[in-house]
């Protein structure tokens, strides 16, 4: 390499990597913002304590998220993109009893707890309402996905998919947040049974 090349090369700024410094920052954002609404809620969160959690600069803060429920809104979705997801192993059962210890587990986490801390207050803030309605059509869309499957299969009959939905998380829900026992894999079993056993049971016929 000729100096003049050398020197060149030296004179340009280092190449950004993709991601980079400010992906970290964003993603200690986010987290702290989920810690933070699930503590005190959507209606307690003060935006003012984010950085200090993030251990970042509340310029850093202001910068990417001038607005406080823009910071709430992308935090709550940040953290559903691995929540909404059904796996498809050819068992229904098994697969479905698989999705309700995923929530179970879920509802353990910040981002859980997040969820359930803001759906009340959420009715008065419009944009983190939607924010909350589109997590739930992704589970709802991925949960259609698989028992659309089944049904092509002849697995189960045609069914109402946010009822089903309804049918099989609501007692996950109740389990969890009485907080008198742990959720089993043996609950899971019993409920997905029960519903899947109704839904064939009360299908039309002919």
């Amino acid at each position: 390499m000729s100096r003049a090349m050398a020197d060149e090369t030296a004179d340009r700024p280092p190449a950004r990597r993709p991601g980079g410094r400010n992906a970290r920052v964003r993603a200690q954002i986010l987290a702290a913002t989920v810690e933070l609404v699930a503590r005190d809620g959507v209606v307690g969160f003060r935006y003012e304590e984010v950085a200090e959690l993030a251990g970042v600069h509340k310029t850093s803060v202001y910068r990417n998220w001038p607005d406080r429920e823009e910071l709430i809104v992308d935090a709550l979705l940040r953290y559903a993109e691995g929540l909404a997801s059904v796996a498809d192993t050819g068992d229904l059962h098994r697969d479905l009893a698989d999705f309700l210890m995923g929530i179970a587990g879920g509802l353990e986490t910040p981002f859980g707890r997040t969820l359930e801390q803001a759906v009340q207050p959420a009715r008065q803030s419009p944009s983190v309402r939607q924010a909350l309605d589109r997590v739930l059509d992704q589970r709802v869309a991925a949960m259609r996905r698989r028992v659309d499957t089944a049904v092509d299969r002849g697995e189960l009959p045609p069914v109402d998919i946010p009822f089903l939905g309804e049918m099989i998380s609501g007692p996950v829900h109740l389990i969890v947040n009485r907080g008198l026992r742990a959720f089993t894999r043996a609950d899971a079993e019993r409920i997905v049974a029960v519903v899947l056993a109704g839904i064939r049971a009360t299908a039309p016929h002919g």
